[in-house]
């Protein structure tokens, strides 16, 4: 592993994250190794952050006056019923609670992370403190506030640092973390007005967390623009011609939803379901110059989309819908067995090769010869209709080391149409947003030509991208190069950056 700090080495600290809900039957196993974990470590190389809720209930109290007050009440004779008194009552048993099960399978918390509406009053927290043994300047709370960026400032605040540092003999070894430039950039994502507007075309739009880390991506990329978010969820299904006969309303919201978009994105998927949608829904981008972006069946979607209206080859699909199809566009390329479905999968970081330098991609990348992003598929687009394809004016700006896997498409005259078989989301970060998606949403509210301007100049961007221009400086990671600092003000913000539209 790789310390967060990118230097060589093993790491000082391990953090290692445990969901779940004290009691559960499922969390059991992994309870026990981390008390077994513990007791290994020793207790000054183990420190127990448990995450608690404290909730707040409003109660409305019965009206209290003063005698004082009632008396010279009588002189101005006001009204009395506004000495109706609301308690915000916070509740401490279903953390004290908590706290008792887990030190009753071997762990006692260090730290208490106090989730709550508003910020622990001294007397909850010393009430806390005595009943699950934690010191109360160690009763951390993490209350709401504006966007999720200010939450390091709140632990900072409350000295969060500090208790870690004495629970591991720390204090003359780290250092206190400085937070101007993200206190900077909580500033900036606080006051995001201008919006971009972005449809996600999928099928699963029901659930928005389904496609939680394309939407994370497109936050960091629309804060680092200077635009607020706003995400349409379009169920692909609802594009399609059946929707029309069976529910009009349906369809009609949909397509209102498409057409009113700054820029459309087609995340990944397995099944048939709603393929026809996304389909419907490339053509649309494509024909109409609204800029796309395809995610994985998103990218295949697109081609297929490309050689039925491009092409003309009507039937033309992928196998994993028609096995019978004629004129296959996405055909069934396991790295594995071509029978065994377990372990087949194309997963984890794979390398691709631009084959084309002078295109989008390769720009938004940083000019770079190849990058190393993340897959998850079993099919690919068919090598053997590739050339048609190109002739028609389809563009495979980016393939596998072998030549036969593609991995990046675009329409050259398009202002953004690009699709990529991999998932570049996941390596999208706050203050580093995915190169590909920093241009859809930079082509959505029309950034992108100075974006693409100031990568070549370099001086005239002021942002950070992961796999951006080199430094100097030489590593052994892909192009020998470390990214240069050119999108600085990148930040990412879940309240404040970001409205839903679901229908």
């Amino acid at each position: 592993m790789i310390p967060v700090d990118g230097k060589e080495g093993p790491a000082d600290v391990c953090v290692i994250e445990l969901g779940g809900t004290i009691g559960d039957i499922e969390s059991m196993p992994f309870i026990e190794a981390l008390g077994q974990f513990s007791y290994r470590v020793g207790a000054g190389n183990f420190c127990l952050i448990h995450v608690s809720l404290v909730p707040v209930l409003n109660v409305v109290g019965e009206q209290m006056i003063d005698p004082l007050f009632a008396s010279w009440n009588k002189l101005i004779n006001w009204p009395m019923n506004f000495c109706h008194l609301v308690y915000h009552v916070q509740k401490t048993k279903p953390t004290q609670h908590s706290v008792r099960g887990l030190r009753g399978l071997g762990l006692t918390p260090n730290i208490l992370a106090c989730r709550s509406t508003m910020a622990l009053d001294d007397n909850v927290k010393e009430k806390l403190s005595q009943f699950c043994h934690v010191p109360a300047e160690d009763v951390i709370t993490l209350y709401d506030v504006p966007n999720i960026w200010h939450v390091p400032l709140l632990l900072r605040d409350q000295k969060a640092h500090e208790a870690i540092f004495k629970v591991l003999n720390l204090p003359g070894i780290a250092k206190e973390p400085s937070l101007k430039e993200w206190t900077t950039r909580t500033e900036i994502c606080d006051g995001l007005h201008e919006r971009v507007r972005i449809a996600i075309v999928g099928k699963y739009t029901g659930l928005p967390d389904s496609y939680l880390s394309v939407l994370k991506a497109l936050l960091h990329a629309s804060v680092a623009c200077r635009k607020k978010l706003v995400v349409d969820w379009v169920p692909a299904s609802d594009l399609e011609d059946m929707t029309e006969i069976e529910n009009l309303d349906a369809y009609k919201a949909a397509w209102k939803l498409l057409k009113s978009a700054d820029g459309v994105l087609v995340p990944g998927g397995f099944g048939d379901r709603g393929v026809q949608g996304k389909i419907l829904a490339a053509k649309y981008a494509r024909e109409n110059r609204i800029p796309f972006f395809g995610i994985c069946l998103g990218m295949q979607v697109a081609v297929i989309e490309f050689a039925r209206s491009v092409l003309g080859l009507t039937d033309a699909n992928s196998t994993e819908f028609d096995p019978s199809t004629r004129n296959p566009c996405v055909i069934f390329m396991p790295e594995g067995s071509k029978t065994q479905m377990g372990g087949t999968m194309r997963l984890g970081s794979r390398r691709t090769y631009f084959e084309v330098m002078d295109c989008k991609s390769v720009k938004l990348y940083g000019n770079r010869r190849y990058i190393d992003e993340r897959h998850r598929h079993r099919y690919e687009v068919n090598p053997d209709i590739v050339g048609r394809l190109e002739n028609a004016g389809l563009s495979f700006t980016g393939k596998d080391e072998s030549g036969q896997r593609m991995e990046v498409i675009e329409v050259p005259d398009h202002p953004y149409y690009i699709g990529v078989q991999f998932h570049p989301e996941f390596k999208s970060r706050p203050g580093k947003p995915s190169a590909l998606f920093l241009g859809l949403v930079a082509a959505a509210c029309g950034q992108l030509d100075a974006l693409l301007q100031g990568f070549e100049s370099r001086e005239k961007v002021n942002c950070e991208i992961g796999n951006g221009p080199s430094n100097k400086k030489v590593y052994q990671n892909g192009y020998a190069t470390k990214p240069a600092n050119i999108i600085r003000d990148a930040i990412y913000s879940y309240c404040n950056g970001l409205s839903c539209t679901v229908i």
